[in-house]
C-alpha cells in the first residue's frame, strides 16, 4: 500500500459502488485504514449500516435530498453545493489527517458533473493527496482530465438491467 494509485469505476453499468467496497473490504481485512465519502447519496443503504461495523473504516454521507439538481430552485442548488463541498473537505481532511490508506470517493464524478463539486478542488487534491494514498473515483462520466491521472480505469457497462422494465431499486441489491 505504499504506492498510492488512482481507480476510476465509470460507466453505465450496476456495480460501480459495489467494486469499490470490495476495496474496502480487502484493505480493512487486511489491516488498513479507509475513508468512504458517498455523495449524492442520502438514502439509507445497506452499506451504511454495515460499513462501520469494519474495523478501521470510517464513513462519510451527504444529507438526503430528494431532488435531482434540474429540479432544485436556486436556494437548493446552493444548499446541495455547500453539503457537497462539507463532505469532500470533511474526507479530504481525515486523509490529510493520516487517518487512511484507502479512499472511497464514491459518485464523486457525478457530484463534479452536475457541478455541485467543483473539479478543480477534486483534482488539486489527486495531485497533493498525501504519499501512498488509495483513492478510488466513482460515476459515469469522467472528464478526459480525471481519465489522465488515474492508474486505473475500469468501465462497467451496462447490457442489460431490470430498472428498464420498470424494476425499481431493492434494499439489500441496488441499495
Amino acid at each position: 500500500m505504499d504506492m498510492g494509485l488512482i481507480h476510476v469505476y465509470c460507466g453505465d453499468g450496476k456495480g460501480k459502488t459495489t467494486a469499490a467496497l470490495g476495496l474496502v473490504l480487502r484493505c480493512s481485512g487486511c489491516g488498513g485504514r479507509v475513508v468512504v465519502a458517498q455523495f449524492l447519496k442520502g438514502q439509507t443503504t445497506g452499506e451504511q449500516r454495515t460499513l462501520p461495523l469494519l474495523p478501521g473504516v470510517k464513513l462519510f454521507r451527504c444529507q438526503d435530498s430528494s431532488k435531482f439538481t434540474f429540479e432544485m430552485m436556486p436556494q437548493e442548488l446552493e444548499a446541495a453545493k455547500r453539503e457537497q463541498n462539507r463532505l469532500f473537505d470533511q474526507a479530504v481532511q481525515s486523509c490529510r489527517n493520516g487517518a487512511a490508506d484507502l479512499l472511497i470517493l464514491d459518485e464523486v464524478i457525478a457530484a463534479c458533473e452536475v457541478k455541485l463539486l467543483n473539479e478543480e478542488k477534486l483534482m488539486d487534491f489527486l495531485t497533493t493527496r498525501p504519499a501512498g494514498l488509495e483513492v478510488v473515483l466513482t460515476g459515469r462520466n469522467p472528464s478526459e482530465r480525471i481519465l489522465a491521472v488515474a492508474d486505473y480505469v475500469s468501465e462497467i457497462r451496462k447490457l442489460k438491467h431490470p430498472y428498464d422494465r420498470g424494476i425499481p431499486c431493492r434494499q439489500g441489491i441496488e441499495m
